[in-house]
């Protein structure tokens, strides 16, 4: 359900039963001390789930200008999406299909949205991928634009989501990035902590025998 549409940095709005405070300038677009023209979002509610806003770049996924109703660009992205996995431009669209098919046959359920422009930050695509993920239960949610990636899935976690975001913004290419992170996605991480936690009990093992070998020896 989408709530309202307000500026994309404002000092606090009240929703019914909700409070938002964003840092930045003030109230609507148009006001004294507004933001500048153009940088929008909405809210939408997920039931329970925090709010999530959309950045007006999102309409450049599906080719339409930015000042296009924010509703009606997420709109089209859920219908891409759900009509084949894929809300890009239509250069990137059958290489991303590719990359799609390929990740399916791996056994991961992969959704992407690439955008041609990028927002001031990078956290509203995390929110995009939350939206579209919310619709697509056990999917995995890339959205990429140039130099930002943001993921959204339940069956991998955040730390190896994250390390896929990494090799896919750092590509230029988003079919490639798309591809490098699916490849991510099954590529184990070392387990730093289990081998943290071994190696500590293991000095303190270690600690432990020298003091009882040094105890024995000094009563010999």
């Amino acid at each position: 359900m989408t709530i309202t549409t307000i500026g994309y940095y404002g000092r606090s709005w009240t929703l019914p039963g909700t409070s938002l405070v964003l840092p930045g300038a003030c109230c609507h677009p148009g006001a004294p001390g507004a933001v500048p023209s153009g940088i929008v979002t909405t809210l939408y509610s997920h039931g329970g789930h925090p709010p999530t806003y959309i950045p007006v770049e999102v309409c450049s996924a599906v080719d339409l200008e930015v000042s296009t109703p924010l509703d009606t660009c997420m709109d089209q992205v859920k219908a891409d999406v759900a009509k084949d996995s894929v809300a890009a431009p239509a250069a990137e669209a059958a290489g991303l299909q590719k990359v799609v098919a390929g990740a399916r046959e791996r056994g991961v359920d992969f959704k992407v949205v690439v955008m041609a422009k990028s927002p001031p930050i990078d956290t509203p695509l995390r929110d995009i991928a939350t939206v579209i993920g919310q619709q697509h239960p056990g999917a995995t949610v890339l959205v990429l634009s140039p130099g930002w990636a943001g993921s959204y899935s339940t069956t991998y976690d955040r730390v190896l989501l994250e390390a896929g975001q990494d090799v896919a913004k750092l590509t230029p290419d988003p079919v490639q990035g798309a591809q490098n992170f699916v490849d991510q996605l099954k590529t184990p991480i070392f387990p730093w902590t289990a081998f943290t936690i071994i190696v500590v009990l293991a000095v303190a093992g270690a600690a432990v025998a020298l003091r009882v070998l040094r105890n024995w020896s000094a009563r010999s």
